[in-house]
């Protein structure tokens, strides 16, 4: 694997880049975010780690401007865990969203998670719900006829959910089976998602069911 590491504070990237290597993994790194956009020019990455106060250019910013050539995974790194940024950090495609401060192992295990993705959730199967249709197989959603347009983990979220439909699925379960990795106490990032999905899926969002202190479950 081949990270890209973005992050102003030297000592970050140090810890980072050594559990990367002790793995086998390859790794760069980048001061700031124009640093990390021309790399990215240059360069393909697996994932991309990347920092959201930075000078020069902000990790929200260096994203999108990725997001116009470059589809990599990336995980956002910031000390700054309010439901607004997680929330404009998914907005603009990033994969993941770690609050400082953190464990390099976490890390690490979120990276293998999103390396994981990409992968088909089921081949073959289109699923309608009154004017709510979930093509799998092309990863599309319409909504009365107009396609949504999702983030890649909404889509994953969706399929799962369609998949699982009537079942009681646990922030804990939908964070394994969904996200790729254990449980880490941050069941916020599943509600985050959930808020934004509910949202695009408009009225048709009262299919998704939140069951109080449990987790939610896919009723159409």
């Amino acid at each position: 694997m081949k990270i890209l590491i973005v992050d102003d504070e030297e000592m970050i990237r140090a810890v980072l880049r050594e559990y990367v290597e002790f793995e086998g993994g390859e790794a760069d790194e980048a001061a700031d975010g124009m640093e990390a956009v021309q790399m990215c020019r240059d360069n393909d990455y697996d994932v991309i780690l990347m920092d959201v106060m930075m000078p020069r250019l902000d990790g929200f910013s260096a994203v999108k401007e990725i997001r116009k050539s470059k589809d990599t995974p990336v995980i956002m790194l910031s000390a700054r865990g309010e439901e607004y940024d997680k929330l404009f950090g998914f907005e603009i495609g990033s994969d993941d969203y770690v609050t400082k401060p953190f464990s390099p192992k976490e890390v690490m295990a979120r990276i293998h998670a999103v390396m994981k993705r990409g992968k088909p959730v089921e081949s073959g199967n289109v699923y309608e719900f009154g004017g709510l249709k979930v093509d799998m197989t092309g990863r599309n959603v319409y909504v009365n006829g107009e396609r949504a347009e999702l983030t890649p983990k909404e889509y994953e979220l969706l399929f799962y959910f369609v998949q699982n439909r009537g079942v009681a699925l646990t922030r804990e379960r939908l964070l394994n089976k969904v996200w790729g990795y254990d449980f880490y106490g941050d069941d916020r990032t599943v509600d985050t998602h959930v808020k934004m999905l509910r949202s695009n899926l408009k009225e048709y969002r009262r299919y998704i069911v939140t069951l109080r202190g449990l987790g939610y479950k896919f009723e159409p």
